[in-house]
């Protein structure tokens, strides 16, 4: 059987003799060729070259043939930032310039780099697409929305309803067009992801983007195709209204509880994918880490409709040699057997990592626990938000993004007691967790912590 149709089971809800594995390779394709991601996404012969070669070296069931959710809202008349080793940032937001959905451009297959994303699909169609299942990664409507309107939306969600539903429908619309390109030249999966969606309540989840995304997943079956629900972040409040959306999977991240993952998606008869810790296991770990990490997701998840994969996009430098560990352990039994037995390594104290001088700071210091701004939308829009909030509090505020893609940054959320990222700490405490406050909640907890510094003072 080929890992293509194991795939392809378990997406189906299908007991397979082994998990079905999809490293998803985005930028980190760059990396593996010697080109920085803003070459790479930007050329059909490079995202051939740089997902055949980790195919070769990673032995995957599925990959995806970009990992990019600015595809879209390039198109649609966003501005990006471009950098070395992370997908694109959105800069601008058209329709917070004054531009109406009338007036944004329409999307089809001849459009902005959708050329060359379907190059690259029918070349890999042909000479992977046997024994390899492809994915067609397109962006939720959720996520396009604030792309198109900023932050601004999450007010809007209770100021003005009818438009928030009006933008996220219509960004459904697009979602079908960009399903419709990928499934037209091959894809055997569309994956929705939609990461922003991990910043709202199940209430605002199921009112919404359950009606949005159930037109896409109902327009892709229509079509023939599976589909996937795909959310980067803390989504743990909303699993059970992901669950009961019409897509065949629900993908999650690493701070997602597997266990029970599994037993909501069998409720639902759907399948389930995730979630291998990006920073402190595949980029900043070795492969002792990445095989324990594997065996014990592979444990919680069981034989029937699993999908192994990292939490979300791979970073661009992960070491190969960890990725090669948890093919491994997918596909050799007496490899699992020996790393069994290797004991874990005790765990870090980061005695040497130091934290701000909140008491000798004469200022609020605003901490933000990040993945990395400039490549995941959730951070990206939650420092958005507090730099936001910094110029509109009338007290001084300092403000640090703290990566966990670096030990320091690891290091400092263990310091602070963070669980979920994103996450804003005021003054030492953990404020805001993988949800982002409005404005005026934000600005009345940075002075009030502000107001608290000072009476402990005196």
């Amino acid at each position: 059987m080929t890992g293509k149709q194991i795939l392809l089971d378990a997406m189906s809800g299908k007991e397979t003799a082994r998990p079905a594995w999809v490293p998803f390779v985005g930028c980190h394709g760059g990396f593996l060729i010697g080109k920085t991601a803003t070459e790479y996404l930007k050329s059909a012969e490079l995202l051939v070259e740089g997902l055949k070669k980790a195919k070769s070296l990673y032995n995957p069931d599925g990959l995806p043939i970009m990992f990019d959710l600015q595809v879209e809202a390039e198109i649609l008349g966003c501005n990006l930032h471009w950098a070395d080793e992370v997908p694109p940032a959105v800069t601008s937001h058209p329709l917070a310039m004054g531009r109406s959905l009338a007036d944004l451009p329409k999307l089809d297959a001849s459009k902005g780099r959708f050329p060359v994303v379907t190059a690259a699909l029918e070349t890999l169609k042909k000479e992977i697409g046997d024994d390899t299942a492809l994915y067609g990664l397109v962006c939720g409507p959720f996520t396009l929305a604030l792309h198109l309107l900023g932050n601004d939306i999450f007010l809007d969600m209770y100021d003005e309803e009818e438009k928030v539903i009006e933008v996220i429908t219509y960004c459904a619309e697009v979602c079908k067009r960009s399903a419709d390109i990928y499934l037209d030249h091959g894809a055997d999966v569309i994956a929705v992801v939609d990461p922003m969606t991990s910043q709202i309540s199940p209430d605002h989840f199921g009112q919404f983007v359950t009606p949005a995304m159930n037109a896409v997943f109902d327009h892709i079956r229509g079509r023939g195709g599976l589909s996937s629900i795909f959310v980067c972040g803390d989504v743990t409040r909303n699993l059970e209204v992901m669950t009961k959306t019409h897509a065949d999977n629900i993908s999650v991240d690493e701070q997602i509880d597997m266990a029970h993952l599994r037993d909501l998606c069998r409720e639902q008869e759907k399948s389930f994918g995730g979630n291998i810790k990006l920073t402190a296991v595949l980029l900043l770990g070795d492969e002792d880490d990445a095989r324990m990490e594997t065996l014990d997701i592979m444990e919680k998840s069981g034989k029937r409709g699993f999908i192994l994969a990292p939490g979300c996009d791979l970073p661009y430098a992960v070491p190969v040699k960890n990725l090669q560990a948890v093919s491994e352990m997918v596909h050799d039994q007496y490899a699992r057997e020996a790393a069994k037995s290797i004991q874990a390594k005790e765990a870090d104290s980061f005695d040497d990592v130091e934290l701000p001088d909140y008491r000798g700071a004469r200022a609020v210091v605003v901490d933000v626990i990040t993945l990395d701004s400039t490549s995941c939308a959730p951070c990206q829009y939650m420092m958005e938000a507090v730099h936001k909030a910094a110029e509109k509090a009338h007290v001084k505020v300092w403000i640090n993004e703290h990566k966990i893609k670096v030990r320091e940054g690891i290091g400092v959320m263990v310091k602070l007691g963070v669980r979920n990222l994103p996450t804003i700490c005021i003054n030492g405490e953990p404020a805001f967790a993988s949800i982002i406050p409005d404005q005026t909640t934000l600005v009345k907890a940075i002075e009030k912590a502000a107001i608290k510094k000072m009476v402990d003072e005196h």
